[in-house]
């Protein structure tokens, strides 16, 4: 039986970003002062002429920004100290002249997702490489303040191991596995993280990074970095659905992310499959995340088992053929493609790309996905939509939050000095 399928290979170059999707979420901006503010306004023109013109004289700098040579002097030798530029000797116009030139980790964008167990943090430049990437185990049920101790813990260590200067830090693209309320960058009702209702990540994280902050669902950032660092650059219509301990989905419609009135969408895992199920969290019975999410499978195998049952047990158990995890997940899978035949006979995708921790299980979790689809939907619908595995794996929702932060016109690292 066949365990890889996937749209593609995976790739970490960039596609372009439509215009539509270059629209910044919402965002925890340091407040300027009128002397500070000049000078992150100097110090994001040199960048910027640098970041159009490649290296440059400081002569030229001058020219290009219409600073003052003593000024494009000292912001260069703040920018050079954080390793935000370095400069080489070299001459102009027969004289000698210092060449500047932006470093690959002079600017950086970090991409966080906080889940119910776990944690990741990656950093990317502005060329879309991965410069440092980790992630831990957190207590499930963890607070806002535990997530957000440890997202801040793990981001200066990747800054540190990296050698990175901490003021070459762009901002945050953080996600969130629950409803936020774009309007307030609040956590709403049916979080898997239920002690995070009611906070104001955008604040409370902004606060303590000290940088621009982007908050947003993490199947919405998921579904960004599928047409951003996948290989589903040219897809227009894509639906992107997370399978873990709560399922969701985010929408990118005509290129663009899809954020309906308030920002609460794709909450796929509280369809209802079976109207007798179980109570859902959500307080309703029979959603689909009472019988396909990650959470349910565990419960189900481990009933009557002496191991204990995780997530990576459920896949060892798939791969090697084990009768009740592969009923289990065909269970699940069959659930889950009828719950997007609904969404697609709505919105008619092109692709439709599942993550989450099961993506290794490949075919297996596939094909009943597949089957599903074909059962619910309408037969053309069902033949024309592409479903497959994500290449991006347990990353994807970290790396759509560094590809916001990227995406986002007009940012600057946050220099200190004088200029």
């Amino acid at each position: 039986m066949t365990t890889k399928s996937a749209c593609g290979t995976l790739d970490l170059m960039p596609a372009e970003l439509p215009s539509t999707m270059r629209t910044p979420l919402n965002t925890a901006l340091p407040k300027p002062g009128s002397q500070s503010a000049l000078r992150e306004q100097n110090q994001r023109r040199v960048i910027a002429a640098l970041m159009s013109g490649g290296p440059q004289t400081q002569a030229e700098l001058s020219r290009q920004t219409g600073l003052s040579t003593a000024t494009i002097s000292n912001i260069v030798k703040v920018m050079a100290t954080s390793g935000i530029v370095s400069t080489t000797p070299t001459t102009s116009s027969g004289r000698r002249a210092l060449s500047v030139i932006l470093n690959d980790k002079g600017q950086v964008a970090a991409g966080i997702d906080i889940g119910r167990r776990h944690l990741r943090v990656v950093l990317a430049s502005p060329n879309y490489r991965i410069l440092q990437e980790a992630s831990v185990s957190l207590r499930p049920g963890h607070s806002a303040v535990e997530g957000l101790r440890a997202a801040s813990d793990l981001l200066d260590a990747l800054l540190a191991n990296g050698g990175i200067d901490r003021r070459a830090l762009l901002g945050a693209g953080i996600g969130i596995p629950g409803p936020i309320d774009r309007r307030t960058g609040t956590v709403v009702q049916g979080a898997i993280l239920p002690e995070w209702v009611g906070i104001n990540i955008r604040e409370t994280f902004g606060e303590r990074l000290q940088v621009p902050v982007f908050i947003d669902n993490d199947a919405n950032l998921g579904a960004l970095a599928q047409v951003t660092w996948g290989p589903h650059s040219a897809v227009e219509n894509l639906l992107f659905i997370k399978v873990g301990s709560g399922i969701g989905s985010g929408l990118v419609l005509n290129g663009s992310l899809y954020y309906g009135n308030v920002g609460v969408t794709g909450e796929l895992g509280h369809t209802t499959i079976n109207e007798q199920g179980v109570i859902c969290r959500c307080g309703n019975r029979g959603c689909l995340e009472t019988v396909a999410s990650t959470s349910t499978m565990i419960e189900l195998l481990g009933r009557g088992s002496a191991e204990t049952v995780d997530t990576q047990r459920i896949i060892e158990w798939a791969l090697a053929g084990d009768t009740a995890a592969l009923r289990v997940i065909d269970d699940a899978g069959a659930a889950i493609g009828r719950a997007l035949a609904h969404v697609a006979n709505l919105i008619n995708p092109e692709t439709i790309v599942i993550g989450g921790p099961l993506t290794s299980l490949g075919d297996i979790l596939l094909e009943p996905v597949r089957r599903g689809l074909a059962r619910h939907a309408v037969p053309l619908i069902g033949e024309t939509t592409s479903v497959c595995m994500s290449s991006l794996g347990d990353r994807a929702e970290a790396l759509g939050g560094a590809a916001v932060v990227l995406a986002h016109p007009g940012l600057t690292p946050a220099l200190a000095s004088s200029a």
